[in-house]
């Protein structure tokens, strides 16, 4: 099944969605943190994210009942798929979670992933043979320091064990190891059938571990949350983000996780009542000039 690149949809001629995707992207899935904030305090880590990765899947049945979406004939493409899926859901989020729940604090784990377009800007002309020239390069670090500066703003002084910063380490690796993995061997398939598989992946790595120290306690809070990170974050802004791969550079579309901290503390600010700090909006401040100069380099040849 033939691939769309980035050479073949120019930003002129691309669709609105399309156009809008980097802002749709980062608002859904950076009021994930706080919100997840909020629902992990009435359920163990995992036994959230099994519960969270089991009605994704029960939203996205009937939807393939109505909607009957073309499937891949190639078990290759489904394997894709699956390898992202589990890069995404289960490493990334997982480790994240995990992350926190061995004390680690929210702005060293934001931090260590925050290098994500680093590790994808090194191996991106390697792995998916895209060149980053030096105003890609100059961005990347502007966006590195402003996501530095925000943490630094915060002065978070949580506990921090050396198994967590692995962990938050491994949510690095998951979430870079999907970006390039989707950009090298990812193909059109339905968003749907793509959901599907990636949620059904989540949840047969998940569950298991989720049993465990299965806990939940449902609350009101608890429902609003879930209810949000299943339809918003699992379903739309993930589908946002492997779509910006498919037409887009690795490179640039990663760098919009340097905009994930400061956005993600605003967030906090309105829903939790966590006051961004001057410092912090400096922060943000040179992570956004950091991504316009990686979003608008020129390709090259």
């Amino acid at each position: 099944m033939m691939q769309t690149r980035a050479e073949d949809i120019s930003p002129a001629s691309s669709p609105l969605w399309l156009r809008a995707a980097p802002v749709l992207f980062l608002l859904f899935w950076s009021a994930g943190f706080p919100v997840s904030k909020i629902g992990i305090q009435y359920a163990t880590p995992f036994a959230f994210l099994a519960l969270r990765y089991a009605l994704a899947l029960l939203v996205l049945i009937p939807i393939a009942i109505w909607l009957r979406p073309p499937m891949p004939k190639r078990r290759i493409a489904w394997l894709h798929v699956a390898v992202v899926g589990f890069c995404i859901q289960t490493v990334y989020f997982g480790m994240c979670y995990a992350a926190f729940a061995l004390g680690t604090s929210a702005g060293v784990v934001a931090l260590v992933v925050s290098l994500q377009p680093i590790l994808v800007g090194v191996l991106a002309p390697v792995l998916v043979r895209e060149k980053i020239g030096a105003k890609g390069w100059a961005g990347l670090g502007l966006g590195f320091c402003g996501a530095v500066v925000t943490i630094l703003g915060y002065g978070e002084t949580g506990h921090i064990s050396l198994l967590g910063v692995l962990c938050a380490f491994g949510a690095l690796l998951g979430m870079a190891s999907a970006t390039l993995y989707e950009k090298r061997f990812g193909s059109f398939m339905h968003p749907v059938a793509s959901n599907m598989v990636q949620y059904a992946v989540g949840l047969a790595t998940a569950l298991p571990i989720a049993l465990l120290d299965f806990h939940v306690n449902v609350t009101p809070k608890f429902v609003v949350a879930m209810s949000y990170l299943v339809v918003a974050n699992s379903l739309v802004a993930i589908s946002l983000y492997i779509a910006m791969l498919r037409f887009g550079r690795a490179s640039q579309v990663s760098a919009l996780f340097y905009l994930v901290p400061p956005i993600s503390g605003l967030m906090a600010w309105g829903l939790l009542g966590e006051a961004m700090p001057p410092l912090a909006w400096v922060g943000m401040a040179v992570a956004g000039l950091g991504v316009a100069l990686v979003r608008g380099q020129r390709k090259t040849a």
